[in-house]
């Protein structure tokens, strides 16, 4: 098959992914080889190629927004030719503290889809039959994939800030990520404040009817309820808490973060503001949003990239030049 395969880590502006013909994966137990329709192309997996993250394997096959059909390896819950969906986490031990304690995410030893695994920026992927998600049929391959990270993460971040039907809630950075998130938060009849950077960014906020947008770092009129912050920076963190009323919190959704810097705490975390980190997304999560998705009709902003540029998708969301996601088809 013909894969995107980075052996080093490096800026990605040298273009690190070399197209080549790699062996087809062999089926394992438990597993269900994927021919790959579509891949989202996530940050996380521009944290993997330049390094921010240490590499686990060599030889890696990044992707972990994956859409396939099953080809080998069906059983009863997942027949041959259906359609489903593969996420960051590729499976658990299922043995551990966390995990016996219904906290999967947590996982002491957790498989990362295109990261200790080999993920979907190629034809054909291998995925544990356990964690794929059959997808609903009223959405297409370019417009399901980015639902299967930025998606679940996304609602996960809302769920991790405790967000209530009708609350004001600020989103910091506008990416794939948030503008998903915009759409479930109008669901719930919440208002939505969006502070980001790049004037196509707060266009597109605006369009999907945010009820203000500024700049990455300027605060909003009103104090909010809640703040997801998207951007892997500790400077939007602070001017997050900033915005928060009293007992108020922030759910940093970065898997990556440049630093904290220093700040006030009488003004900006006294008053029972919280700061609060989202790791990873439990499998019910994803099934949760994935309803969700289907009921409201979400169709998230795409471009499509064949896998011969793999690289160039990767880019073009490190230079936040696309609204929306990026989506890899082979």
């Amino acid at each position: 098959m013909i894969a995107a395969v980075l052996a080093a880590a490096r800026d990605i502006s040298k273009s690190p992914l070399r197209i080549e013909e790699v062996p087809r994966p062999a089926l394992e137990p438990g597993h269900v080889l994927l021919k790959v329709r579509a891949c989202g192309v996530c940050r996380t997996d521009l944290h993997i190629v330049e390094g921010e993250l240490p590499l686990r394997r060599e030889h890696l096959i990044p992707g972990h927004q994956i859409v396939g059909d099953v080809v080998e390896g069906a059983t009863a819950d997942l027949a041959a030719g259906i359609r489903v969906g593969v996420s960051w986490i590729g499976g658990i031990d299922g043995t551990c503290w966390y995990c016996c304690r219904g906290m999967e995410n947590l996982c002491d030893a957790p498989v990362f889809t295109g990261y200790t695994v080999n993920g979907g920026y190629a034809e054909y992927v291998l995925a544990r039959a356990d964690f794929v998600f059959p997808l609903p049929p009223g959405l297409d391959d370019l417009h399901a994939a980015p639902l299967l990270c930025a998606g679940i993460i996304g609602f996960r971040s809302l769920r991790v800030a405790g967000v209530e039907p009708g609350e004001r809630v600020g989103l910091f950075g506008f990416g794939a990520s948030a503008h998903l998130a915009i759409d479930v938060l109008h669901a719930w009849n919440c208002g939505v404040y969006v502070s980001t950077r790049g004037a196509s960014h707060r266009q597109l906020a605006t369009s999907l009817g945010a009820t203000w947008v500024g700049t990455e770092t300027e605060r909003p009129p009103v104090e909010l309820d809640r703040a997801i912050t998207f951007a892997p920076s500790g400077n939007v963190v602070i001017a997050a808490l900033a915005s928060l009323r009293k007992g108020g919190v922030v759910a940093i959704n970065a898997i990556h973060l440049d630093c904290i810097p220093q700040f006030d705490y009488d003004h900006l975390l006294w008053g029972e503001r919280q700061i609060r980190s989202v790791t990873n997304m439990t499998r019910a999560d994803a099934r949760d949003f994935l309803k969700i998705a289907a009921e409201i009709n979400l169709h998230p902003k795409s471009t499509k990239f064949p896998l011969q540029q793999a690289n160039e998708a990767l880019l073009a969301i490190k230079n936040d030049s696309i609204d929306g996601a990026a989506v890899i088809v082979p």
